[in-house]
């Protein structure tokens, strides 16, 4: 079925576009192709693109709470949850204390800003 439009990017709204664009990068090992100071574009290699934009008074969302809701997250695929959680935890992420989901296959962690995002056991939902 052919869409009315196709995939570009999806875009966060951050206090600082460059930082948070490094720790999505080496979340993910995508390349910077596009910089300035008020946006900064990761891409894989078939162009998706995540973006990120500077957002003057950026408040974070808070979740699991509803007086400012995430209104989206972002799952990546991981094979190993020690070894995953390590590793973003060093580029800057924080475990969520509510999981609801780690009997499913997935963990909620917060990027360097506060956007939630999920590490997802490969084979799981």
């Amino acid at each position: 079925m052919a869409g009315i439009a196709r995939m570009h990017s999806v875009v966060l709204d951050c206090p600082d576009p460059r930082a948070l664009s490094e720790f999505y990068a080496a979340l993910v090992g995508w390349e910077t192709v596009e910089a300035d100071d008020e946006w900064v574009a990761i891409a894989d290699e078939r162009g998706i693109e995540l973006a990120f934009q500077r957002v003057e008074d950026f408040r974070p969302p808070v979740w699991p709470g509803q007086a400012h809701p995430q209104q989206f997250h972002i799952d990546v695929q991981v094979d190993d949850f020690a070894k995953a959680e390590a590793a973003v935890t060093e580029l800057g992420a924080v475990k969520h204390e509510h999981q609801p989901g780690e009997e499913s296959g997935f963990i909620v962690f917060l990027d360097p800003v506060g956007h939630p995002f999920c590490l997802c056991l490969s084979g799981g939902e």
